[in-house]
């Protein structure tokens, strides 16, 4: 019988997957002694485990490696779902010297697991560090039907989001774009749209993560000076460091929306039903 393994980092998340996939939530105790270190324990036999954690921020990383060990000492299957891939940024080598952060983390990670699941990994080839079975589940979709009939325009923050942006916009049927830097001089930069006119336009501004904020708050700055109507934030990850949220909200956002792999007050979808989905498709 498959039973959800809820980790300390995403609890919402393990209970919309448990609803989705009509399965229990199996009964895990987890502490920290007085010098910090974590201590888990299964109270329930599993015989087919899905662990539901982040390996964000650090010490939610133990914990995974401690609950996959106790769920792979009972279970014969453990599948882990991590939606938020922490370290998943240092996916090459940029300089002489450094770890690949991304490759390690799936080397410890596949030791115990069957299978795992990401939630928009940093870059899609990070699956490939994996010697076991791994997915990347997509939660684009799923937070560009919560903004059907509010916007009239999906942007990207930058290049880099562009493909989400259009992602997004083709499930909302509406028209989408980018922010381009220009070089004016060698110590200006000039951030723009790429072609479209957002004059009087309710608009979405959408990316994978919000971290400390300042490239979505910069693209609020020109979409209002640009007299755009009503300006949304979505994200798949927010972190929100140094109360990003406050800051965004300060600069004319209407409203902050994140999906529940960080939980949140702006976790207001979920990822659970893409999730399950991949996990079906393990089964199949």
């Amino acid at each position: 019988m498959k039973k959800i393994i809820a980790g300390s980092s995403s609890p919402m998340l393990a209970k919309n997957l448990a609803k989705e996939m009509n399965a229990p939530i199996a009964s895990v105790s987890v502490k920290r002694f007085p010098d910090g270190e974590c201590y888990v324990r299964l109270h329930e036999e599993v015989e087919h485990a899905i662990i539901v954690q982040n390996t964000y921020p650090d010490e939610n990383i133990i914990e995974l490696f401690l609950l996959e060990d106790a769920a792979k000492r009972m279970a014969s299957r453990v599948d882990v779902i991590i939606p938020y891939y922490g370290y998943g940024r240092q996916d090459k080598i940029f300089e002489y010297g450094e770890a690949i952060s991304a490759e390690k983390m799936a080397r410890l990670i596949e030791q115990d697991a069957s299978s795992v699941i990401l939630v928009n990994p940093h870059k899609e080839h990070i699956i490939n560090f994996f010697s076991i079975p791994a997915m990347a589940a997509d939660a684009t979709t799923t937070i560009a039907e919560y903004f059907k009939g509010k916007v009239d325009m999906v942007v990207a923050p930058d290049k880099g989001a562009a493909a989400m942006a259009e992602k997004a916009a083709s499930v909302i049927q509406c028209d989408y774009d980018y922010f381009e830097k220009h070089r004016i001089s060698g110590s200006e930069v000039e951030t723009k749209l790429k072609s479209m006119d957002v004059a009087g336009k309710n608009i979405v501004i959408i990316d994978d993560i919000i971290s400390t904020g300042g490239t979505m708050i910069q693209a609020i700055k020109q979409l209002v000076r640009q007299e755009a109507n009503n300006i949304y934030v979505a994200c798949i990850h927010g972190l929100f460091i140094g109360n990003a949220d406050d800051k965004i909200l300060q600069e004319g956002a209407k409203e902050i929306v994140s999906t529940d792999t960080i939980e949140s007050a702006y976790s207001k979808v979920s990822v659970a039903k893409e999730i399950a989905k991949l996990l079906e498709n393990l089964k199949n």
